[in-house]
């Protein structure tokens, strides 16, 4: 069996530089699917915060996801469940 060590701040299979790539895209997409607006910053953050939630709901739910393609879409499913939550608690 093949194991691939990750550094701190990465992905499988991307770098530091894919991270924040992948976390720009996944905010940005996390805000228009909940119809909100931030800034770059705030997309980027809440797409990087979004791969670590989505990754932990894919391990937990035994979803294997490779390359760039799926971290995007695991990042992109994190960082809407981010703000939905967001949404909720705030709307209280």
């Amino acid at each position: 069996m093949l194991e691939y060590q990750m550094g701190f701040l990465a992905m499988p299979g991307l770098g530091f530089f894919g991270l924040l790539l992948v976390g720009l895209i996944a905010g940005y997409v996390a805000e228009r699917a909940m119809n909100r607006d931030h800034g770059l910053l705030t997309n980027m953050l809440v797409g990087i915060a979004g791969s670590f939630v989505g990754s932990a709901l894919a391990g937990v739910l035994n979803i294997n996801y490779y390359g760039f393609a799926g971290n995007l879409v695991v990042a992109i499913i994190g960082a809407i469940l981010i703000l939905w939550l967001f949404g909720r608690s705030k709307s209280r």
